[in-house]
């Protein structure tokens, strides 16, 4: 067992759970953050839940990304520092420095103590939200991407995970020097859940399990399994070449709305009748969204847009290999459907 406890952020958030279940796979002790102390009962239940009792090996510092207390507590004697903790609302905020300033202030903080602490490296969970957005491009989206921050109307999600990232990076060439960072860009993180905190793409599948979408945008996502950008997360931890480098985690290409659907009732059965494959065409969505706020969320400048991302580094630096996209959306709705988290 490795003795240095590997410090992750936000210990009970979907992939945060997943990063913790792999390294006690794994071998390492693990420390976790957690905003209120009171959750570190469910965080214990629902790795339990997946057949792990984590023990000792476990342990818990009460910390806020919008705080200082506790951060040099958290790192003190780790190696490596994955920092997954981040604001993230399902519903727009009423103004974006609600994402902005924890996103950005919260990592800044983190960092901050990894560098006094003489942590070696810090792998930072971004997102491709840093990368694809802001700007059209013909072909697949890379690492050497960057979302344009200052366009009008870009929403506050990708907004502070670009301004997160940017600053991260700014710290490591300036005041940093001496701490490694690596940084993971997820698209849509879809695959079983260990708890009841559903992140926004698993309420879309929820959503469509439910048969509140009777009709689709024509929007496209990429699709990862947690599972896998954990993996992505302890193989950018510990592999020399991964230091000062971005990694895109995408299973494939980006699949619509309507494939996504048509994955769910492909793979899960009865358990599926009630998704809809049917496409609103554009011009409808944009006409609804006059006087609905679900529709103006679908009626962004990424309706009716095709597009797509590469994880050709990843395989190639870190030998990393992802499930399928259908296994992940599969996943998803099979632990909905199994933890009672889909609505009659």
């Amino acid at each position: 067992m490795n003795g240095e406890p590997v410090l992750v952020t936000g210990g009970s958030g979907f992939l945060a759970g997943h990063c913790i279940l792999a390294l006690l796979a794994a071998g390492h002790e693990v420390r976790t953050t957690l905003r209120s102390p009171h959750r570190e009962a469910g965080l214990r239940g629902a790795l339990a839940a997946a057949g792990v009792d984590a023990g000792e090996r476990l342990s818990v510092v009460p910390a806020d990304l919008t705080q200082d207390a506790g951060w040099t507590e958290a790192v003190a004697g780790c190696r490596y520092v994955l920092h997954v903790a981040s604001p993230l609302s399902s519903a727009a905020p009423k103004h974006e420095d609600e994402l902005i300033r924890p996103a950005r202030e919260g990592t800044l903080r983190v960092l901050r103590a990894a560098h006094a602490a003489g942590v070696e490296r810090v792998v930072l969970t971004s997102s491709f939200a840093a990368i694809g957005y802001g700007k059209r491009l013909t072909r697949p989206y890379a690492e050497s991407d960057w979302t344009d921050a200052s366009v009008p109307g870009l929403a506050a999600y990708p907004k502070s995970k670009t301004l997160a990232e940017r600053a991260a990076w700014e710290f490591i060439d300036g005041q940093g020097r001496g701490l490694e960072l690596a940084v993971v860009n997820p698209v849509g993180i879809f695959g079983p859940l260990l708890g009841p905190d559903l992140s926004a793409s698993i309420l879309l599948i929820r959503s469509m399990l439910e048969g509140k979408l009777p009709a689709l945008p024509r929007l496209m996502f990429g699709v990862v399994d947690v599972r896998d950008v954990a993996d992505l997360h302890l193989k950018a931890m510990t592999d020399p070449a991964a230091a000062g480098e971005r990694f895109i985690a995408t299973a494939g290409d980006f699949l619509s709305m309507q494939q996504i659907a048509q994955a769910l009732k492909d793979r899960l059965g009865p358990a599926a009748d009630k998704v809809s494959t049917r496409v609103l065409p554009d011009w409808l969505v944009r006409l609804v969204a006059r006087f609905s706020a679900a529709a103006r969320q679908a009626a962004t400048p990424e309706l009716g847009r095709t597009k797509t991302a590469s994880s050709a580094k990843a395989r190639a630096m870190l030998g990393w290999e992802p499930r399928p996209a259908a296994e992940a959306l599969a996943a998803t709705g099979e632990s909905l459907v199994r933890l009672g988290l889909v609505g009659r």
